[in-house]
């Protein structure tokens, strides 16, 4: 009986270190498992170098600074397109207002190779200059004011200096030639002489 009793107990003590042999087998081979795991880790991270922070922040500035470039050419391409049409459309506007002019030039030119009435002729030409006047005013161009105005270097043009008593000095006293304006813009200068009393 005790025998069977000690033999139990071996037993039992045998499955004991059986079972401890095999949790010990176990855990070495997860412990391999794990370090295994780990050295592929390594390996990875060896083959993917590490991006700087720096370098990273660098790359995403010199995207941005390619794509306003990118923007910037796009603009300036549209704005110069947009110029050109507006250009166009302006020059058209304009010629289109100076065509009936050339119309009544060319019926003036007619009228006195054929040697018509010379009344009727300057009466046409008269009525070309209106015409002229009247372009004018719709396109806001006005006569610059110089006859008898103080000189203004900014919308006069000086050609000469004359002396006339009973004017003051830098009074225009004599237009050469018309000066014209679109608003503030000077389009030609008024050429003009100068008084002065020296």
């Amino acid at each position: 009986m005790q025998d069977n009793e000690m033999k139990e107990k071996q037993a039992e003590q045998e499955a004991a270190e059986a079972k401890a042999a095999d949790q010990e087998t176990a855990e070495a081979a997860e412990a391999e498992k794990a370090e295994e795991a780990e050295d592929v880790k390594n390996a990875e991270e060896a083959a993917e170098p590490e991006v700087d922070p720096k370098d990273a922040k660098i790359e995403e500035l010199q995207n941005r600074l390619l794509r306003l470039q990118a923007d910037f050419e796009n603009f300036r391409r549209r704005t110069n397109i947009e110029k050109e049409q507006l250009s166009t459309f302006v020059t058209a506007n304009v010629v289109g207002k100076f065509l009936k002019v050339l119309d009544n030039f060319e019926r003036a030119e007619a009228s006195v190779e054929k040697g018509d009435n010379v009344d009727a002729v300057v009466d046409g030409m008269k009525k070309i200059r209106r015409q002229f006047e009247d372009a004018f005013k719709d396109l806001k161009v006005e006569e610059i004011e110089a006859q008898n105005a103080k000189f203004d270097p900014n919308i006069h043009e000086a050609v000469m200096r004359g002396h006339n008593p009973e004017l003051d000095d830098e009074i225009v006293d004599m237009v050469f030639e018309k000066g014209y304006k679109l608003g503030d813009k000077v389009i030609r200068h008024s050429k003009v002489r100068v008084n002065t009393n020296e």
